[in-house]
């Protein structure tokens, strides 16, 4: 390594962020960048340990030590080139990725880890400062055609690798302008859309063609994509959120995170909010507004943290979260030992801006005004039965702890449940497995139809944006096998074997 001794002369440093009551103001990014100094000494605490875990950590399998070494030497050429030899968006991940390589570090046995996913953030921020990152042209078309249904970070995952194998290929989104989550889900203040733009503007200098406002299943046939492509990846996403049918769902007020979440994208964009989907079938949704208003978010992920930084944004009169799980340790504990990933407390920087946060409660039933409005929440408190691992078991209602909580909006956050089925899956036929996800083998990512695949959270349900890229680049080597017979795009486990 560049500097043997760093972990020992260094801390744990993470760029500053603009002060709360600045960012609350608007929705741009708010997390500041190293100095060069700062940068070097973040670099220079990774450590020539034996066997680095940070590789198994990735969901990638970055090459972590060797971008790490090539920051502290200030080689930007070779440490852009190292990450993404195994990344294709290190500018997504760097901003929103929870990191699970850090908490497999092993300077984190008893130190802060290295600070790996704000030294990826700068590693690709510096190359598109030098120029390094430019449109990856294929040096030879093979003829084969593929379309890519899905444009979040799995489709797009694929789509690049596909169109580096040298196949034409075809992304669709059903959106007026793709990115998928990473566009419409994730808000502004966490990741900024110049830099969806920016990737999205690259991949179509390299020849891939994006078709908006175009739902296969709906106003696109999906018997004619079947006849003019050679193979088809779906990469759709897990878009049908978990529901909470209690006493009241019915009233105005009560709405899906991810529609107050889009909505904001596209205000924020300057794009009308009450677009639909020609499939949906229903009617378009009033513009949901947390002015002024009590808001209580209900589900702690990360999902509902977005929730809270948008609500703040929004001058709500207060907001507050529910988790119906125990409060987490601040600690690794006996029963997540390290390097697996700890399920400890989370403070994002959205609590950070204000929240009043409640683990251990369910939600009873919506209280409604005369008028059909929300008026309130009735709530109860939980008490958890621990198994011998220390995971939560079971709970029964602690009695006498009813209550009743103002709230004029409440944002049901509680994750999704498994892909649309009506129109393309259910016109397709497509076999889905117990979690009502598409079935696709882990080795092949090919569905019962042998020219479709599918890859990302449509085949293995609700994760994060790190393993959607995984599944998209893995997916891509299944299909190209499948195409030609053999790939060279690279498989995760080759990328030490290469350096």
């Amino acid at each position: 390594m560049g500097k043997p001794t760093g972990f020992l002369e260094f801390n744990r440093e993470l760029p500053s962020k603009r002060p709360v009551h600045e960012r609350k103001t608007d929705y741009k990014e708010f997390v500041n960048t190293y100095n060069g100094q700062q940068l070097n000494h973040q670099a220079a605490r990774c450590m020539n340990c034996g066997i680095p875990f940070c590789h198994s950590g990735c969901p990638l399998g970055n090459v972590i030590p060797e971008f790490n070494d090539a920051v502290y030497r200030q080689q930007w050429q070779e440490a852009y080139e190292i990450l993404t030899s195994t990344n294709n968006f290190p500018e997504f991940t760097g901003r929103i990725c929870p990191a699970p390589c850090e908490s497999s570090c092993v300077l984190g046995i008893n130190q802060p880890p290295v600070a790996i996913e704000e030294i990826e953030r700068h590693i690709i921020e510096i190359a598109f400062d030098k120029g390094f990152v430019k449109a990856n042209h294929p040096a030879l078309r093979t003829g084969k055609k593929v379309a890519v249904v899905g444009s979040g970070p799995a489709g797009l995952a694929a789509a690049d690798q596909l169109n580096a194998a040298g196949h034409s290929v075809t992304v669709f989104e059903r959106d007026d302008e793709p990115g998928g989550l990473l566009r419409y889900g994730i808000p502004d203040f966490k990741l900024e859309k110049w830099v969806v733009a920016r990737r999205i503007k690259l991949m179509e200098e390299a020849g891939i063609v994006f078709k908006c406002n175009a739902e296969v299943g709906a106003n696109i046939s999906i018997n004619d994509l079947l006849r003019e492509f050679h193979a088809i990846v779906l990469a759709g996403g897990s878009t049908i959120p978990r529901d909470l049918s209690i006493p009241g769902r019915q009233l105005k007020g009560v709405h899906f995170a991810m529609d107050f979440l889009k909505q904001q994208n596209k205000r924020v964009s300057n794009l009308p909010t009450n677009t639909s989907y020609p499939s949906a079938g229903t009617a378009h949704l009033e513009d949901i507004f947390a002015t002024g208003k009590n808001v209580v978010v209900i589900g702690g992920g990360d999902t509902g943290s977005d929730c809270v930084g948008t609500s703040n944004r929004h001058k709500a009169a207060s907001v507050t979260q529910f988790e119906l799980m125990p409060k987490p340790p601040h600690t690794r504990t006996d029963f997540m030992p390290w390097p697996t990933y700890p399920m400890i407390l989370k403070t994002s920087s959205s609590h950070e801006e204000g929240a009043d946060r409640h683990w251990a409660i369910a939600t009873k039933e919506f209280v409604g005004d005369d008028k059909g409005n929300l008026k309130g929440l009735k709530t109860v408190k939980l008490e958890w039965k621990m198994t011998e691992d220390g995971k939560a078991a079971q709970f029964t209602e602690v009695a006498g702890s009813e209550e009743e909580l103002p709230c004029e909006l409440a944002l049901l956050a509680m994750g999704f449940v498994h892909p649309q089925h009506h129109g393309l899956l259910k016109e397709l036929d497509i076999e889905l497995d117990e979690r009502g996800n598409v079935k696709a083998s882990d080795r092949g990512y090919q569905t019962n139809i042998p020219k479709v695949f599918a890859a990302g959270d449509m085949r293995r349900g609700q994760s994060l944006v790190v393993w959607a890229i995984s599944e998209g680049r893995e997916c891509a080597r299944k299909v190209d096998e499948y195409l030609i017979g053999a790939s060279l795009l690279e498989r995760k486990d080759q990328s030490l074997i290469a350096l």
